[in-house]
């Protein structure tokens, strides 16, 4: 059986580096693009990608080791998962230690990121936007009348995501 670190195909594995599984580096791999694409940690889509691929609940010592994380780092990222309901922590008999799986409820993790990543960062666009607006008085002619203008369509963006996130949530059936 073949065992491959999750580092770069060019990088030689680290001799104390914990190994994984080919098919575990590809679905942690398959993971962490989707991060990128919004803007997550990597390590939060190295733990995810993870306890996707395990067949049983894994405690938190076991992805530091098997993905070389630090503590802190699997801590916040295990914590950022649960408050997106990513995964949940799951009681293994005979073992005090907290163990951790996978959600795999589409419709929920998507509901969960838009309503925790993008609709919340709606709620103070309005303050922000008159602070704009004031700050622009100070301005030149010619650039007070141009920010003014993108003021006026960054407010239509702002009405805009506040009616369409709703119904796309609702479409997920995540309202």
């Amino acid at each position: 059986m073949a065992i491959v670190s999750l580092g770069k195909p060019e990088e030689a594995p680290k001799a104390t580096a914990p190994q994984l599984e080919p098919a575990e580096v590809e679905v942690i791999n398959l993971f962490v693009q989707f991060s990128h694409a919004f803007g997550q940690p990597r390590s939060v889509a190295e733990i995810y990608g993870l306890l996707f691929a395990s067949p049983r609940p894994l405690p938190m010592d076991a992805f530091i080791e098997r993905l070389s994380l630090s503590k802190g780092s699997a801590s916040q990222g295990l914590k950022y998962l649960q408050d997106l309901g990513a995964i949940r922590s799951v009681y293994v008999g005979g073992d005090r230690r907290m163990h951790y799986e996978a959600t795999t409820e589409l419709r929920k993790l998507a509901g969960n990121f838009l309503r925790s990543q993008i609709l919340t960062h709606f709620e103070d666009t309005e303050s922000r936007l008159n602070h704009i607006t004031a700050q622009a008085q100070s301005l030149p002619e010619e650039q007070m009348k141009h920010i003014t203008e993108r003021i006026k369509l960054l407010r239509r963006w702002e009405r805009t995501g506040r009616h369409v996130l709703p119904f796309v949530l609702k479409m997920l059936g995540a309202a």
